[in-house]
């Protein structure tokens, strides 16, 4: 019996990493998991210090900062990163070295200036997102202050991007590492000094500049390295016939990513906006909870984007479809499991680590899981059509559900609380997975039937 089981797990495993593709996701994934490992150690123990030092309702004031600095930024950067990555690839593929090394100059460019909009719309904004959602408008110049990141932001995204079109996942490994590094020893000297909300906030700026300097630094070395010392040469004008299709791609992941930021980001946002900032700490802690165990889960659809941008550009259909099929089989393996435990000890443990404060947090934290549970097996569902230049389709769905989670969540919200936003936003993470990944597999499919029939023709 034992010896049957064995072999069933061994063919199973066998079933997920036979191919090379495969192999090479999960070894890049491996430098992002390890420093994972080591962050969610540091993070469930630097929540549980900042959630008992302050509690849910300066929990809920951070958080609030931090979610409307992060909402300007993304709204003016059009997720460059993923820009990059895709055109970049593309044109290296094709051995267009000038070409890849403009389209890394344009995003820098591009990105610079949406850190300085960004910066003035949270500079006007924030004595109106004082009193809105934080709900204390004499803390305004708090979230001017933690807004200059998005300056100090300027090239972020396109290094990112950079770094994963070239495999450099450790460097993103050890930075990511150096963040929470950072951030974790302010919030302990923090507490043991009995300091406020304040100098957790800034133990937050410090992590995020950390990483920031890094992954600039890191992204233009990587370009030096790889396209010479003149690689900022190449003038932006080589990439006007591809204009169209770049300028495209950007606008439509930038649609997509301010409807994300209505519709699943900024859920703390609203919480402290319709219920008070007690309210968005107790839900923001269930985020981070699931955020925390997800972890893994983003680190493979880091990795698994350039691995699908280079089957696509090879036309290898059979190969990409083999990548997402053992991508879910891979998901689903870690996070089942993990599921199952946290449903019959997640209570136990959440009162052991933050608190018996918060226990409240606990309900919310079971309603996220069911949808994430979804979204994190489908992890590759997005990025599978941004890879098949498909960014229209995600779109369109996304606003469809969002508009739907709003109205339910304005309409119950004021009489039911905050378990309306987990219950809507889980609802909202099954419908737009599914739709989307469905429509990933049926391009996929039309894509290899077109190739079959042009062999035989």
């Amino acid at each position: 019996m034992k010896n049957k089981i064995m072999e069933r797990l061994k063919a199973f495993f066998h079933r997920i990493f036979k191919t090379e593709n495969i192999r090479r996701i999960v070894q890049n994934a491996s430098y992002l998991l390890s420093a994972t490992g080591i962050t969610m150690v540091i993070g469930i123990i630097q929540g549980a210090l900042v959630f008992r030092l302050i509690g849910a309702t300066s929990y809920g004031l951070i958080q609030a900062i931090m979610r409307f600095t992060n909402t300007a930024n993304r709204i003016t950067s059009f997720r460059i990163n993923e820009m990059v990555v895709s055109f970049t690839r593309q044109f290296m593929e094709t051995e267009e070295q000038d070409k890849a090394a403009a389209v890394y100059k344009l995003a820098v460019i591009l990105e610079t200036a949406g850190a300085v909009l960004a910066f003035a719309l949270i500079w006007v904004l924030a004595p109106w997102g004082a009193d809105f959602f934080g709900k204390r408008p004499e803390t305004f110049p708090l979230w001017v202050f933690y807004g200059s990141l998005v300056v100090l932001n300027f090239s972020l995204e396109s290094s990112a991007g950079l770094l994963q079109v070239f495999n450099r996942f450790r460097t993103q490994a050890i930075l990511n590492v150096l963040d929470s590094v950072t951030t974790f020893v302010v919030v302990v000297v923090a507490y043991f000094s009995g300091w406020g909300w304040v100098e957790v906030l800034v133990a937050y700026y410090l992590g995020k500049v950390v990483r920031a300097a890094g992954t600039m630094v890191a992204g233009f070395f990587t370009a030096r390295q790889e396209w010479g010392r003149g690689w900022w040469r190449p003038s932006i004008r080589i990439l006007r016939p591809d204009f169209k299709p770049m300028f495209s791609f950007a606008f439509s992941t930038n649609l997509n990513n301010t409807i994300n930021l209505v519709s699943r980001e900024n859920e703390s946002l609203w919480v402290s906006a319709l219920l008070g900032t007690r309210a968005a700490g107790f839900y923001t802690l269930a985020e981070k909870i699931v955020a925390m165990l997800k972890f893994p889960v983003l680190d493979l659809s880091t990795t698994t984007y350039p691995e699908l941008s280079r089957e696509i550009a090879r036309k290898r259909w059979d190969e990409v479809k083999d990548i997402l099929l053992r991508s879910s089989r891979l998901a689903a393996v870690y996070f089942l499991p993990l599921v199952t435990l946290l449903v019959l000890f997640g209570k136990w443990g959440m009162g052991l680590v933050y608190g018996a404060e918060s226990l409240p947090a606990y309900p919310l934290l079971m309603a996220l899981t069911i949808g994430h549970t979804i979204e994190n097996i489908l992890f590759w569902n997005r990025v599978a059509l941004l890879a098949l230049n498909r960014p229209i389709f995600p779109t369109v769905i996304n606003f469809i559900a969002t508009a739907a989670k709003v109205v339910l969540v304005l309409v119950y919200a004021p009489q039911f609380g905050e378990s309306v936003f987990a219950y809507v936003l889980s609802g909202y993470l099954i419908f737009t997975s599914m739709m989307i990944g469905g429509r990933a597999i049926t391009v996929l499919r039309q894509k290899s039937e077109a190739q079959a029939s042009e062999v035989t023709a």
